[in-house]
């Protein structure tokens, strides 16, 4: 049991909410889901859908072929109809859109003369939700129940008429029954979210930007029930420069943004650099430069983030693979930030921010955080050294007005032990030395990258972030066909993690390496590492995620 279905129309049509109340439907069905979106930047117009997939099993990525479609205009049947499957598959459209008159897939309603007669246009997205449960046999008191959590009285009313209507419209294909499983329906972006609030993040701030809006979106929802304090600044410039100062007072804080907002963080970005105050940034991708595709996904920001910020400075870059790796890895982010006093970069992007999933509910009782202070106690008036060398490099750390009578300095300038400006060469060389040495311990908190597929394997293929899925259920699909396939996820990938990959690409006839951008940014690091050449590459660059047929395909060329 594996459905797709298609929403699609123009922006401002009434798809979100299609989309949102099918969702929790499904949710609440217990069904695994995995939705995500195409969408222009515009308020109105364009050409814009979202993806409902679902099963009773787990499912990681988005498919192509198609059991439903609903289409609000005449575009979007055009540019869709010929993905339906051959057999049980359907189009609903309404009866004012042209064409399709012979077409035995097509359904043609009065779904706008309709909501019209109810009492009001917007009730086409309760018609079309009627008639998607009807077809897929879905209990439409669930549904109701959904609608009532949102609408009260006489809206309310007529919603449930709307919902009912469709309802009485189809046959049903399919009979599907509720799943007992208890779990959260969530997105990427709000995965970081409570990922940060788990890790005991109490401070974020940021300026909205696409797609990274979410998290700023759902912090400050969130922030007087979790006791959070929330910032909406006044440009990327602002963000980074609080979110350190918060930082140094001695609080866990977060800011983010998308490419072009972190453009503007650079100066900021440097400034953790010389004074080692612990922060996570997430970087939220999206295809660039400048403005470029802002509604869109792309991996081009890996090269920046690694080099982000005048000078040399460690840094932890961390790519999630999907929600609960997103949460995953924004908890851990917060521990290696403090552990190291360095800037934890979380490397997300627009496919990852926007898909909506659901999983098992997070478990609060595995995660334990640690501070890592230094005791004030330990240190008399005087004799504390905010920058103080050390065998590994990490200098301990207090909190200015809790320091046992001892100043906690920071300063932008080179300084020495104190935090006092030094110029001299002998100290300039101990600092760099100093700051070098915690990059190489950091190597040891690295993960090594998620393994699948075949055990005795003829093609290596290697990906990072949000590709995870997707190519897993393309090495799954084609291993199944008899092919000869492994595969290796990075999730950590600076510093970059390569026992595993060292240790299978020698056994592999071929290495293929999988990513979302142009200039092959993952394998040319992979090659500064490794000293290894990849023989293949499967990249995509064109603002829509790689889905797995497009990688069975792909790697069957291969």
């Amino acid at each position: 049991m594996d459905y797709n279905i298609l929403i699609a129309g123009a922006a401002g049509q009434g798809m979100d909410t299609v989309v949102a109340n099918l969702n929790k439907v499904l949710q609440r069905s217990g069904y695994h889901l995995w939705t995500n979106a195409d969408y222009k930047s515009r308020v109105r117009g364009g050409h814009n859908f979202f993806q409902i997939r679902f099963s009773e099993d787990e499912i990681t990525s988005h498919k192509d072929e198609l059991d439903m479609i609903f289409a609000l205009n005449k575009e979007s049947i055009d540019y869709h109809i010929d993905r339906l499957k051959k057999e049980k598959s359907i189009a609903i459209i309404d009866e004012s859109i042209e064409g399709y008159e012979d077409d035995n897939r097509v359904k043609k309603y009065p779904m706008n003369e309709k909501s019209k007669q109810i009492g009001n246009p917007k009730l086409l997205s309760s018609i079309g939700l009627g008639i998607i449960m009807k077809f897929f046999g879905l209990n439409l008191d669930i549904a109701k129940d959904i609608i009532a959590e949102k609408f009260k009285d006489e809206i309310l009313e007529m919603n449930k008429k709307a919902l009912d209507y469709g309802y009485s419209l189809e046959d049903s294909i399919y009979k599907l029954e509720k799943i007992d499983w208890d779990n959260i329906l969530i997105n990427g972006n709000q995965a970081v979210a409570l990922g940060a609030v788990a890790a005991g993040c109490k401070f974020y701030c940021g300026y909205p930007m696409t797609p990274s809006s979410g998290v700023l979106d759902y912090m400050f929802r969130a922030s007087e029930k979790l006791d959070i304090a929330v910032e909406q600044v006044e440009d990327e410039v602002a963000a980074l420069n609080m979110a350190l100062g918060a930082s140094f007072t001695g609080v866990r804080a977060m800011t983010g943004s998308s490419g072009g907002g972190i453009a503007l963080m650079q100066e900021a970005i440097s400034l953790q650099g010389v004074t080692e105050t612990p922060i996570v940034l997430i970087n939220v991708m999206r295809p660039a430069p400048a403005t470029g595709l802002p509604t869109y996904t792309e991996q081009s920001d890996l090269r920046f983030m690694m080099h982000a910020g005048h000078g040399e400075f460690p840094r932890y870059i961390t790519a999630p693979r999907n929600a609960q790796d997103a949460f995953d890895k924004t908890v851990k982010s917060f521990d290696i930030a403090e552990k190291y006093q360095l800037i934890s970069m979380i490397l997300s992007d627009q496919y990852l921010a926007d898909v909506d999933t659901t999983l098992d509910p997070f478990n609060l009782d595995e995660i334990t955080i640690n501070r890592y202070l230094a005791n004030p106690d330990d240190y008399k008036k005087g004799e504390y050294k905010r920058y103080e060398i050390t065998e590994n490099g990490i200098s301990p750390r207090l909190i200015p007005a809790h320091a046992n009578g001892n100043f906690v300095m920071a300063d932008s300038d080179e300084h020495n032990e104190l935090g006092r400006i030094d110029e001299s060469a002998d100290n300039r060389v101990k600092m760099v030395d100093k700051r070098a040495k915690k990059f190489e311990l950091l190597k040891e908190d690295v993960e090594e990258p998620w393994e699948y597929g075949a055990e005795d394997f003829d093609i290596l293929a290697v990906c990072f972030g949000s590709i995870h899925g997707n190519l897993k259920e393309a090495i799954d699909i084609l291993n199944d066909e008899g092919m000869k396939i492994k595969g290796l996820s990075f999730g950590d990938i600076y510093p970059l993690p390569t026992g595993k990959l060292s240790k299978y690409q020698k056994k592999a006839h071929k290495f293929v390496v999988v990513e979302q951008n142009h200039d092959e940014q993952f394998e040319s690091l992979i090659r500064q590492q490794l000293l290894i050449k990849p023989d293949k590459s499967i990249r995509k660059y064109d603002g829509r995620q790689m889905s797995r047929d497009f990688l069975v395909e792909k790697l069957k060329e291969i």
